[in-house]
């Protein structure tokens, strides 16, 4: 059982200025009060793009932030920081608590973007050369997730000429023709998909945070578990944190006030029952 203020959010994309995340001072107040936080992938942008100076950059401000402001802070991979760290899933609160980004609920990880017939490529390269046991783990199958992501390049993500991230951005919006209906399409699948995660290779687990989709929301599975999604720092909507205390879990939003993000309203609490057998 957590004996201290455990936060978990996502999707901040620092970097990319689709993000409302402009300066990592913003988010120190949802450190404060922590004794560790959980940034549950997406925190920036590492893979291969056409500025690998402004992502080395980034990449040292982030470093140089969380060892001068945050607690203790695990910093769990994402599709677009595929190397971030060598942590791809957090489990809390006696294992009751499962965290990952999310991208390992869609066999293209991304199935609105433009990538995705590379990423079915890489995949399928990447799914052949790996034994049988990292295919079936949990543990196997979002490293091999990350192998791939950290192949495929950034568009947008860190162009930093305004206008040419807007025309990038707007292309990568629009297509596929069918962009909208699949992420639409995801939304609606990814609590099933997260409960039966847990179900498979965490059957502990009462609650599955992710983020990935940017759509924050909670939700009552078939099985009873509770997906939780902590959203994402880019339009259209916001981002949620989940705090854990001994025996309790909330999701409250999180909201901008004077430049600076801070937890806000309770969107719905539980209380963390006796672990399954």
């Amino acid at each position: 059982m957590a004996e201290k203020l455990i936060r978990i959010f996502s999707d901040i994309h620092y970097g990319d200025r689709s993000s409302r995340v402009r300066s990592l001072a913003q988010i120190a107040p949802l450190f404060e009060g922590a004794g560790l936080v959980v940034l549950n992938g997406d925190t920036l942008d590492t893979r291969i793009g056409p500025h690998p100076q402004r992502t080395n950059e980034l990449r040292q401000e982030a470093r140089e932030f969380l060892a001068r402001n945050a607690p203790e802070t695990v910093l769990i991979t994402g599709n677009h920081d595929p190397d971030l760290s060598n942590l791809h899933l957090q489990l809390l609160g006696d294992d009751r608590v499962l965290v990952t980004h999310g991208d390992v609920l869609f066999e293209s990880i991304v199935p609105w973007g433009r990538d995705v017939p590379l990423i079915k490529e890489v995949l399928a390269e990447e799914l052949a050369r790996a034994d049988a046991a990292d295919r079936q783990s949990l543990e196997g199958r979002l490293a091999i997730f990350r192998r791939v992501c950290a192949r495929i390049p950034q568009r947008h993500q860190v162009e930093p000429n305004r206008w040419k991230h807007l025309v990038s951005f707007a292309l990568d919006t629009v297509w596929p023709p069918l962009h909208a209906w699949h992420v639409i399409r995801a939304w609606q699948v990814a609590p099933e998909r997260a409960a039966a995660l847990a179900r498979e290779h965490r059957p502990a687990a009462q609650f599955v945070v992710f983020g990935h989709t940017h759509h924050p929301g909670v939700w009552r599975t078939k099985d009873g578990r509770i997906a939780i999604n902590t959203g994402s720092f880019c339009p259209p909507f916001g981002p949620r944190v989940v705090e854990l205390t001994p025996g309790h879990l909330r999701i409250r939003e999180i909201r901008r006030r004077n430049g600076e993000f801070r937890p806000d309203r309770v969107v719905a609490e539980f209380a963390l029952a006796e672990r399954r057998a």
